[in-house]
């Protein structure tokens, strides 16, 4: 008889026993990372140790960069993830190719609008960030103008949505000045969070999404979080974390029925 899977809750548990974790551990609960820690995830998984939520979601959660690659399909046309200045000159090219006038520059790993860049064109981007005036990685992506900024959450069977504007500045942030009002998503949206969710394996998110100008049906990614900020939403702190507590505790208990042989 195999001995019952640790469980473990929390980081400083995690922390005091990870070399002593086996396979089909679990961790139950979003893991605390250091920039660069990431790797930590794939001795996890390579061991046979079970992640809730997932791996790769907590990574996509972490970096704006790895969801480009890994969710480009559902972002704006030439949304690009650029890793080094060989990179920038292909998308320098290609942006002067499609036309593309204004560009937004995303740090990776910087929330709030905090690492959000607004150009002119893709030539001044280029000599700023070939001045080191910005490190690698980071992502490009074409300006919508005049585009809705929509705050989506959705916890398993609830969902909220809200519209963040700012007259004042193209960074729709509320700590910029943004100001929220509730917004009603149509069948089609709330279909394309899912797609997405499943995509990036999300049992749970924060999606960002933008409809272009005129629209108010078509949308794009343009992020997506396991944890955002609640602020313009209607639900609390203390019920968010009331509800993924929820939903990990249901991800836990189907994992251990899983792994659990049936009698006879």
């Amino acid at each position: 008889m195999t001995d019952p899977p640790k469980i473990i809750r929390n980081n400083e548990t995690l922390q005091s026993c990870y070399q002593q974790l086996t396979k089909n551990d679990i961790i139950c609960g979003r893991i605390r990372l250091h920039p660069s820690e990431e790797p930590l995830l794939t001795d996890l998984v390579e061991r046979g140790i079970k992640l809730i939520p997932s791996g790769t979601t907590q990574v996509l959660s972490k970096s704006k960069v790895f969801q480009v690659r890994l969710l480009a399909d559902f972002m704006p046309a030439n949304t690009l993830a650029i890793y080094n200045q060989h990179d920038l000159l292909r998308a320098t090219s290609l942006y002067h190719q499609e036309n593309i006038s204004k560009v937004i520059l995303k740090l990776d790993r910087k929330n709030g609008g905090l690492g959000v860049h607004l150009f002119d064109n893709i030539e001044s981007l280029y000599n700023m960030a070939g001045d080191r005036g910005f490190g690698f990685p980071f992502v490009i992506q074409p300006f919508m103008e005049k585009a809705r900024d929509i705050r989506v959450i959705i916890l398993n069977n609830y969902t909220e949505a809200y519209e963040r504007n700012n007259p004042y500045n193209f960074r729709n942030n509320l700590h910029c000045g943004a100001q929220p009002k509730p917004f009603t998503l149509c069948k089609t949206q709330l279909d394309f969070c899912k797609k997405v969710m499943k995509r990036g394996a999300f049992p749970y998110a924060h999606l960002d999404l933008i409809l272009p100008a005129g629209e108010t049906r078509e949308c794009y990614l343009i992020e997506i979080n396991l944890r955002g900020g609640l602020r313009g939403a209607q639900l609390t702190g203390s019920g968010y974390q009331q509800r993924t507590n929820k939903i990990h505790e249901m991800l836990l208990q189907k994992l251990l029925n899983k792994n659990t042989p049936s009698s006879k």
